[in-house]
């Protein structure tokens, strides 16, 4: 299995298709393919803050038809389902950017996107264990003895984190560093948590450099375990970058 893991795109559609070109893929068919054998993998946080989201959302969509792709959802992807089901979500936080797309579109265009969008969601797993359960996708990471369980409380860790209920400053909320007690064979990447640089603990890989806070949008090699970036062309927004989770 060879696989290119791109961290959280959140619409930046531009950089996303420099990172694939850049990597070796052919967009002939109006989606990335590869020509010697390699699929693309997303850690999740397709949509919302940036500024193509439905491009991403169409692209992703044909990858995973045609089994070009794997794709797990992250919390923007939960919220933006939920928006779809008609459920009363709060349009901030990056979805108002999503939604505002969407309403440029005719009824027709919108019916389209939501439907390959539900489609999306609604056929990925929470996290995906690959390559003979040596390899874990999943959006926040997950804590090893979460593996295998699909409950509510492992999938509030997987699209969320560890999260400790309380916020910085910021209205964000504080998470524990589970990945420093991660001593798990199996290798996981996720996203999640904006890092300047892919952050390497314990065989977990966050990849997650930011890309619409103005960092880069990184794609990650397996089974090389060799990263790829691109730098952002939106404004960089030092905060948003926790040394610390």
């Amino acid at each position: 299995m060879k696989l290119d893991i791109i961290g959280d795109i959140h619409g930046c559609y531009e950089e996303f298709k420099q990172l694939t070109h850049t990597l070796g893929y052919d967009w002939a068919q109006g989606y990335p393919v590869h020509p010697h054998n390699r699929n693309l993998a997303f850690v999740g946080d397709l949509t919302d803050r940036g500024p193509a989201s439905l491009k991403i959302i169409e692209v992703v969509w044909n990858l995973v038809k045609n089994e070009q792709a794997f794709y797990v959802p992250g919390n923007h992807c939960n919220k933006l389902y939920r928006y779809f089901l008609g459920n009363t979500v709060q349009i901030k936080h990056g979805l108002e950017t999503t939604v505002a797309e969407l309403h440029q579109l005719t009824s027709k265009a919108q019916k389209r996107i939501k439907e390959k969008f539900m489609e999306l969601y609604e056929n990925a797993p929470l996290y995906h264990i690959l390559d003979d359960k040596k390899l874990i996708i999943a959006h926040a990471g997950i804590r090893e003895d979460y593996i295998g369980d699909y409950s509510s409380k492992v999938k509030t860790f997987v699209l969320y984190g560890d999260i400790t209920g309380d916020t910085h400053e910021d209205g964000f909320p504080v998470r524990r560093d589970w990945a420093q007690e991660y001593h798990g064979e199996a290798t996981i990447v996720y996203g999640h948590t904006p890092v300047k640089e892919v952050r390497i603990i314990h065989n977990t890989y966050n990849i997650d450099t930011g890309a619409v806070f103005g960092g880069k949008l990184t794609a990650l090699s397996y089974p090389e375990m060799e990263s790829v970036s691109v730098p952002s062309s939106l404004p960089y927004i030092e905060e948003k970058f926790r040394a610390v989770y």
